[in-house]
């Protein structure tokens, strides 16, 4: 199996082909004839050099073209695999089809890696250690050495960062000396840095902390002004985004490993991790489960050095573009107890009461901590809320809804005016919100691991429900991956819209008390929209985490609970030395 990819603009071409197995060569030559290529098995974070040069120097190339080689393989092989291991001839095809769209997806991203592979091997293979700029860096948001390529011709210059190996040139802003990143071919519009582009609030201020948590929104005050006002950062035009650039050019392999391992992405491991990861980075469609690329890319950086620094920042400042309903408020101030956060999700969000709905059961177990409220994803829910509307009128979508997680019987049948309920809800979730309003608590979630990690709170209490139980989950993981970060106390799940059979080892390391998770065997909300969303699998508010630890603890409380929005109300929180059991 091989392939050969090239650009109508470059003289040189870019390839990738399959040694023996999982092992694979991928080469690269530059328009000036000096070749790099790197072999290694699918699942080796880093390949060895097969071929040596001055390129080989060069992080951003060996990332880039290392991820192309990596996509490529994905396409051409996993989508295939997975599907001929449907046994049902019906089912088989279908899955046949979805896996030539997987395979289209995957090429495409394959496409952009090797593109930007060949256009930093153009510009590397020549520099010049004498011209050269010093000054912040847009790709890898460090300051360092630019030096200057000898090429291309009768263009603007083009330098290469000496940190991330980022094609670079200097800011178009006036009396700025930070350095931009340079588009491949002949610039036609001014390049701003990541300061002047609105990519992060400031470069050194995206390097350090702010205090407590409710200074956050002065920490996120832009320093400069925005200059390039094209830039439009949106969901589904990832490769335009502010965090585009520098995620392209740093998302090692070892990142895809990195969210793969995550318990929220899979709880897989070696290659399994580093695939399923790699193809959350490619996409995949949000209709089939897939992040996207915003989706996935993003949430990707906020694991690792990024939680807390400046790529953490363009994360966080990318997400919060794309949310403006995204705030954290102070419901009190407390009396020196831990910080409590708290976070409603699907059809509680309660927004006639400031605390929506928290008062009771936060009041009951930690009455002198500061509490905050974090609010997102407003149009996300909504819009899941009334995912029927088509069907059954705007009016009674949420009823509907709620009348069919109360009680799953012919009451609820007649609520939804006499459809199939289970089906209606297959057909329908499937198309969009239910995985865009996932995609939003998993974006939440990364927006709030790096503004807690960015605090000097020493640890914080997550509280959730539902969505934002999710959310809480993928804040708590992603802070396990900075080692100078809060602490976790302890994590209060209720009815958690997340799937239960994972490996949460990282969910534990995250908590020094535990992570408690309040299920209900009566929740028809997961039972059924959770389930026919994610094709049968079953939510941690159903069943509670599977497996659990002495630090996951799994607390049933079907008695008490008899829907999905009755948690809040009738659920204690659990004390400090609470085991599994029936509450």
């Amino acid at each position: 199996m091989c392939t050969m990819w090239e650009d109508e603009h470059m003289t040189r071409s870019i390839g990738a082909y399959v040694v023996e197995g999982a092992t694979v060569h991928a080469q690269v030559v530059s328009d000036q004839g000096v070749e790099f290529a790197l072999r290694g098995d699918i699942s080796d974070a880093e390949p060895a050099v097969a071929v040596s040069s001055v390129l080989e120097t060069n992080p951003a190339l060996r990332r880039n073209l290392w991820a192309y080689a990596k996509t490529w393989f994905l396409a051409y092989t996993t989508p295939l695999t997975a599907a001929l291991s449907v046994p049902d001839p019906e089912a088989q095809e279908k899955a046949l089809a979805q896996a030539e769209v997987s395979k289209k997806s995957l090429l495409k991203q394959a496409d952009a890696f090797a593109k930007t592979a060949q256009w930093i091997a153009d510009v590397a293979d020549d520099l010049s250690s004498v011209e050269l700029k010093h000054g912040w860096c847009s790709a890898c948001y460090t300051q360092e050495e630019h030096w200057k390529s000898n090429r291309p011709f009768g263009q603007l210059p083009v330098y290469v960062c000496q940190g991330c190996g980022a094609p670079t040139l200097p800011c178009f802003a006036p009396e700025c000396d930070n350095m931009a990143v340079r588009d491949r071919g002949a610039v036609r519009v001014p390049q701003f840095c990541a300061e002047h582009r609105h990519d992060l609030p400031g470069f050194e201020k995206s390097q350090g902390s702010f205090g407590e948590l409710y200074e956050y929104e002065d920490y996120l005050n832009y320093e400069k002004p925005n200059l390039d006002r094209r830039t439009k950062i949106v969901a589904t035009t990832a490769v335009v985004a502010g965090t585009a650039v520098p995620l392209t050019l740093l998302a090692a392999p070892a990142i895809g490993g990195a969210i793969g391992s995550l318990g929220i992405f899979g709880g897989l491991s070696g290659a399994a991790a580093t695939s399923h990861g790699l193809a959350l980075l490619g996409g995949g469609s949000i209709a089939t489960g897939g992040l996207g690329m915003a989706g996935g890319t993003a949430v990707v950086t906020a694991v690792g050095a990024a939680v807390g620094g400046a790529l953490g920042a363009s994360v966080t400042n990318a997400y919060l573009r794309e949310d403006s309903s995204f705030r954290i408020e102070l419901l009190r101030p407390g009396k020196g107890g831990v910080p409590v956060l708290v976070a409603n999700g699907f059809l509680s969000d309660n927004s006639s009461d400031k605390w929506g709905g928290w008062k009771q059961i936060v009041d009951q177990r930690y009455p002198n901590s500061p509490v905050y409220r974090v609010m997102w994803g407003a149009k996300e829910l909504k819009d899941f809320g009334v995912f029927g509307a088509n069907a059954i009128g705007k009016a009674g979508a949420v009823g509907a809804v709620k009348a069919g997680g109360a009680v799953a019987n012919k009451a609820a049948a007649k609520a939804l005016g006499g459809i199939a309920w289970p089906a209606f809800l297959i057909s329908d979730l499937a198309k969009n919100p239910w995985h865009v309003a996932k995609s939003r608590a998993d974006k939440t979630g990364a927006i709030l691991g790096d503004l807690l990690a960015r605090t000097t709170a020493s640890s914080y209490v997550l509280i959730g429900h539902s969505l934002g139980a999710r959310a809480m989950v993928v804040a708590a993981q992603t802070l396990t991956t900075n080692p100078g970060a809060p602490r976790i106390e302890a994590a209060h799940l209720l009815g958690a819209a997340i799937g239960a059979k994972s490996d949460w080892t990282s969910l534990a390391e995250a908590v020094d008390e535990a992570a408690y998770c309040y299920h209900s065997s009566r929740d028809m909300v997961l039972k059924y929209v959770y389930a026919a969303a994610q094709a049968g699998q079953r939510a941690a508010g159903l069943d509670g985490f599977k497996p659990d630890t002495p630090k996951i603890i799994n607390i049933d409380v079907s008695e008490l609970v008899a829907t999905h929005f009755e948690y809040q109300k009738n659920v204690v929180l659990a004390q400090p030395g609470s085991s599994q059991s029936t509450v």
